[in-house]
């Protein structure tokens, strides 16, 4: 049996990252006007918030079961 290099918790904040990259990368293709405040604000501040979850998710070590 192979063991997996992440947990589940892990992998669960992986894809929760990835959604919320993904909407903020929906944000700034929704802005209609040229460089409005969704494609220049709001939608990278979103996409950085996924790239931290993306770092939590690898950095995060789960507590060992006594």
């Amino acid at each position: 049996m192979s063991k997996l290099p992440f947990g589940k918790k892990n992998y669960q904040y992986m894809v929760i990252g990835l959604v919320v990259v993904a909407i903020g990368f929906t944000i700034m293709a929704m802005d209609k006007e040229q460089f409005g405040w969704l494609g220049l604000t709001l939608g990278p501040i979103v996409v950085m918030a996924g790239f931290v979850t993306e770092i939590v998710a690898i950095l995060h070590t789960p507590k060992e079961k006594q």
